[in-house]
């Protein structure tokens, strides 16, 4: 038993070690390119974790035989390329899942001292993978499983290993103390974009027990451009992860099993994918079958490339394809100030007018972010944006600076809830001149009357006149804005729309402007009454 503990703990050390004479099926001989769809993922030998987890693991089948856990291309690709910090977009039953759970259970009973947890998004599925691993244990050699990798606990959340001190832990999304109170050496978070919506504080828990040599993966299909996954995905370089996107013909079993020739001609999107990829005619096929079946999913499930495959979940309010145009052909901004929440994109022109809508928030690092958005009276053109989280003081500061930087623009304040707090700052603390006023109350009311009115006015200007926007932060807000089934609109769950509403109360107020006073006129009236 000690000689087993002592051989476990030195291979343990050398997992990731790649010896190049357990290279297997041409790979030393061939270089070719692994972006083609038949390529092999790479020419040089698999690593010692790889190998052993080849010849040792077990797995069921599609069909439901017992076999050794034969990795295909998407498993041998993120073995190659995973760093500690990784994020996984994928098409469905890709075997992410499988080597992930193999990849550490392996670790856990190779590296004495070593607690793994995996978290799925449902009961069941934590049940599933349970078993999986179970079966890992199982099936290894009675002499192993009877000696060094004898268990004193196995139930349906927990194995332990005594005489390694080391253990393998499955959970669910919904348990918010999940991982409390633990050292995990080894994190992997299932289906992140199906967790419930308290996932954000389970996930939070979870890494916070990461140490900085720990290893975390989050992967998931797809569910919608918002929630949780969305925006991990989205921050992955900023929070230094490693993104792994994996298409559906990455799985050799997604093709059609008929010979026959297509029946129609390509079409141009097809075409693309068979240039780019290398499609066969069989994929083709499946393709073709896959998505007159599952219609508007199929994008979705079988994911093509780490764009399109984020669709908003129910309709969106605003035209995508219109969206995703704008945000291939956005430039840089003229300038970022104040850490990055100030861009800007045209500076301030005389003698042209401009209008800055403002969206509160209670503020706070943990609050609803804040954001005022500059547009050309005249022509709408989007200048500038402002976004961060800020409370009602500090907010009226940063607005009435960049209000005065452009021609002491007209600043129209959302007056709810926050919104008083922002207007009584502007009006006493900045004593600023050009406050927008509603009849004769100051800022704009959105109510249950004007918000349908002023969210369609936006649609209307996106539709028409798309290239006056210029921010990818509004942009992709604008994409996740949905109409629910009660009639309302408004952020899909997980997803912000403080820059939409921010935009929409501009161009509300354009409207709704024009055609009066010059600005010019109007202050000069409104100081003969403050005089008066």
């Amino acid at each position: 038993m000690i000689d087993d503990l002592i051989a476990l703990t030195m291979l343990g050390r050398v997992l990731d070690f790649r010896p190049h004479h357990l290279g297997r099926k041409k790979r030393e001989k061939e270089q070719l390119d692994p972006n083609k769809a038949g390529a092999e993922p790479y020419s040089i030998g698999p690593t010692l974790r790889d190998w052993m987890i080849e010849s040792q693991l077990r797995i069921r089948n599609k069909e439901g035989a017992l076999v050794l856990l034969e990795l295909n291309r998407a498993q041998e690709e993120y073995s190659r390329r995973c760093t500690r910090k990784n994020i996984v977009l994928k098409a469905r039953q890709l075997g992410i899942t499988t080597y992930v759970a193999a990849r550490f259970f392996l670790q856990t009973v190779m590296r004495p001292g070593t607690v793994t947890v995996q978290v799925a998004h449902t009961q069941d599925s934590a049940e599933e993978i349970f078993r999986m691993v179970h079966r890992f244990w199982e099936n290894l050699p009675e002499g192993v499983r009877h000696g060094a990798l004898i268990k004193s606990r196995s139930n349906i959340r927990q194995i332990v290993f005594p005489r390694l001190d080391s253990e393998y832990r499955v959970a669910t999304a919904t348990d918010e103390n999940a991982g409390r109170g633990l050292t995990i050496h080894n994190l992997h978070c299932s289906e992140v974009a199906r967790w419930p919506r308290n996932g954000v504080e389970t996930l939070a828990a979870l890494r916070a027990a990461v140490p900085p040599h720990g290893e975390i993966v989050m992967e998931s299909t797809p569910n919608g451009a918002g929630g949780l996954f969305y925006e991990e995905w989205l921050m992955a370089e900023e929070t230094g992860y490693q993104r792994h996107f994996f298409p559906w013909w990455y799985e050799k079993s997604y093709r059609s099993g008929s010979r026959k020739p297509l029946q129609s001609p390509l079409t141009d999107e097809e075409e693309a994918l068979v240039k780019h990829w290398e499609l066969t005619d069989a994929q083709i096929a499946f393709r073709r079958n896959t998505w007159a079946t599952m219609r508007g999913l199929a994008p979705q499930e079988f994911a093509e490339d780490a764009v399109s495959c984020f669709k908003a979940s129910g309709e969106c309010v605003f035209d995508l394809d219109t969206i995703e145009k704008r945000l291939a052909g956005c430039s840089e901004p003229f300038s970022m100030n104040d850490n990055g929440r100030l861009m800007i994109w045209w500076p301030p022109q005389a003698p042209r007018e401009y209008i800055v809508g403002v969206d509160p928030a209670g503020g706070g690092t943990d609050g609803d972010y804040a954001c005022a958005e500059v547009i050309d009276r005249t022509t709408g053109m989007q200048c500038a944006e402002l976004h961060g989280h800020l409370p009602p003081r500090e907010l009226a500061r940063k607005v009435s600076e960049v209000a005065h930087r452009y021609n002491k623009a007209l600043i129209a304040v959302e007056r709810n809830n926050h919104g008083y707090g922002v207007l009584a700052h502007l009006r006493t603390t900045e004593e600023y001149p050009n406050i927008y006023m509603d009849g004769n109350k100051e800022g704009w009311l959105t109510s249950a009357a004007s918000r349908p009115a002023m969210i369609e006015n936006l649609a209307a200007i996106l539709a028409t006149k798309p290239e006056i926007f210029h921010s990818p932060r509004l942009l992709s807000e604008l994409r996740t804005f949905v109409r629910h089934p009660d009639g309302g609109s408004s952020a899909s769950s997980g997803a912000h729309d403080d820059c939409v509403m921010a935009m929409a109360i501009a161009m509300a107020v354009r409207r709704s402007t024009a055609g009066s006073l010059p600005r010019k006129e109007k202050m000069e009236l409104a100081s003969l009454s403050w005089e008066g």
